[in-house]
């Protein structure tokens, strides 16, 4: 397999960004771009990290109305990204004029990006599902239809936990991408990730990708974390 995790730069300034992936000056990463840093620094920071050859997850889970979604995908792909999502929660309609807006919009002799959708997040517990958004089926059930619904829209994959992967491809297709947040390595605190799995159990279940945070950036040694993980992410729990 071989493939790299997403690191979350769950940073806020453009300075953190800097200092952080100093520590990788001779390696391509894969990284997210979430709120936090895209609202407080914008497009700039994109465009600088990928200047440094690094692959971009655009992670601002889009939710509105299908024209303004897919008028800001439009100006969003424009941005050579790698990969960019939306809630499924938006419905179907909002999904295909997602796609149309990155389709209009990624440049010319590009790859268009990867468009999935969120479908619950990994910060959600079944009882919180049912107060909360009144939704009555299991979790699981909930996540797999909003699968569905993303592939028959025409996306590429959805945000899940990995402990849903392997339920979402038997439901959808084998190339149907599950990434998947809320990966700690063994014996690391949960955060306010509620459905977690570790890097060895998300390769089990057959996640497309991982992403992780805190495990990385927080680390007394970032890029021996990384390894870490990625090497354990690619079957090597030696």
């Amino acid at each position: 397999m071989n493939t790299k995790p997403i690191i979350a730069l769950d940073f806020s300034t453009s300075e953190e960004i800097k200092q952080f992936l100093s520590h990788f000056k001779d390696e391509s990463l894969f990284v997210k771009v979430g709120m936090e840093l895209y609202y407080q620094n914008g497009p700039e920071i994109v465009k600088y990290m990928k200047e440094l050859g690094h692959e971009i997850f655009l992670d601002l889970k889009l939710h509105d109305i299908p024209n303004t979604v897919k008028r800001s995908m439009k100006g969003l792909a424009a941005l050579d990204i790698d990969m960019i999502n939306v809630h499924a929660a938006g419905g179907s309609e909002m999904m295909e004029a997602a796609m149309d807006g990155i389709l209009a919009g990624t440049p010319a002799g590009s790859t268009r990006p990867d468009l999935i959708a969120v479908t619950q997040l990994t910060s959600t517990t079944p009882e919180a599902m049912r107060r909360e958004q009144l939704i009555e089926v299991p979790l699981l059930q909930s996540v797999i239809h909003y699968a569905q619904l993303t592939q028959t829209a025409g996306l590429d994959g959805v945000v899940c936990s990995a402990l849903e992967a392997r339920l979402i491809k038997k439901n959808t297709a084998s190339d149907f991408l599950c990434v998947t947040p809320g990966i700690r390595p063994s014996g690391e605190e949960k955060g306010d990730q509620k459905r977690v799995a570790t890097p060895a159990s998300a390769y089990e279940e057959g996640a497309s990708h991982i992403v992780v945070g805190r495990p990385i950036t927080l680390a007394q040694d970032p890029v021996a974390a990384y390894h870490l993980i990625k090497n354990q992410w690619n079957g090597d729990n030696h």
